[in-house]
């Protein structure tokens, strides 16, 4: 092992002085071929890298599929579970009751708070404290989460085990989510937007509303589908606020359990495999139906805007 370390020190240490001798004794035509094999070896490396990548998520949800489809019928879609029987209908109205009131809670503080850092603020402790906050809710694993909207949301404001309190909690989760995304779509607005609006008489909040935020609905939007994404798939927060009761919610202050955490009390008990891929594939369809309604909405304002 230690060989293998040196080796390759030795070989980083050495491409520095070996470019130099290269670049000082080879002619100009020489370097200009050797500047355009490197461009299609790189295109090449960048090309395969997109393949392998789109390559496994086709392999993983061809895999799901595959195995799962045939567990999927009306009663599977329509019936509550009893054992390693029944159906997964209170757990994808449960997950569509967090994902819902997750959005509506943190979509708007996580929106305004890019506003305010990218339109407002200036340099100086108080942005420094916003993005190391920021920052730091980013890092921090699930299950803490969890704990603290067990003793929070649970346990201090007694909401007890309920598709609120694992909302709450789950919305604190993807806030850097939705603000890091916002924020970048607000910088690729240009500029001279911003300065029209204003040259004719706009004042700064309505440029942001009527100008900024248009051109960036886009960007937005796809921070809310990763958001999405992250709720959908999140288990141990969920579990540890909003329960496991396997029954249809008939408020946001009943226990419910979403389908994640569905499918690892099947995967992980060992119950039904079988209906362990069922679920999962009813959450991938979910999730596709969900980015498809998203983007379909983000195509809609953004030719609105660009007919405006």
């Amino acid at each position: 092992m230690l060989k293998w370390l040196a080796l390759i020190i030795l070989i980083i240490a050495l491409i520095k002085p070996v470019c130099y001798v290269i670049n000082n004794t080879l002619s100009t035509e020489a370097l200009k071929k050797i500047s355009k094999s490197k461009d299609v070896i790189l295109k090449i490396l960048i090309g395969v890298s997109a393949v392998f990548t789109c390559g496994i998520l086709i392999w993983i949800i061809f895999y799901i599929v595959f195995n799962g489809i045939s567990g999927i019928d009306i009663e599977f879609l329509t019936t509550a579970p009893f054992k390693d029987e029944g159906g997964v209908l209170p757990m994808i109205i449960s997950t569509i009751w967090i994902v819902f009131i997750a959005l509506i809670i943190s979509t708007p503080i996580g929106i305004g708070a890019a506003i305010y850092l990218n339109e407002y603020a200036k340099p100086g402790k108080v942005v420094t404290v916003i993005r190391f906050a920021i920052e730091s809710l980013a890092g921090i694993p699930s299950i803490i989460y969890g704990l603290f909207g067990l003793i929070f949301f649970v346990t201090m404001l007694k909401f007890s085990y309920s598709i609120l309190a694992g909302a709450l909690t789950v919305s604190i989760m993807v806030l850097p989510v939705i603000i890091r995304t916002t924020e970048e779509s607000l910088k690729t607005v240009p500029n001279s937007y911003r300065e029209g609006s204003l040259a004719l008489g706009a004042s700064k909040i309505r440029t942001v509303i009527k100008v900024v935020l248009p051109s960036a609905i886009p960007g937005i939007l796809s921070g809310v589908i990763l958001s999405i994404g992250r709720i959908v798939g999140e288990t141990a927060a969920i579990y540890m606020t909003a329960g496991m009761v396997p029954k249809v919610p008939e408020t946001i202050m009943n226990s419910g359990r979403t389908l994640s955490v569905h499918l690892y009390l099947l995967a992980k008990e060992g119950i039904s495999f079988e209906k362990a891929y069922a679920t999962a594939t009813v959450l991938i369809v979910i999730v596709a139906i969900i980015n498809f309604c998203a983007n379909s909405v983000a195509k809609f304002l953004n030719r609105n805007t660009v007919m405006k």
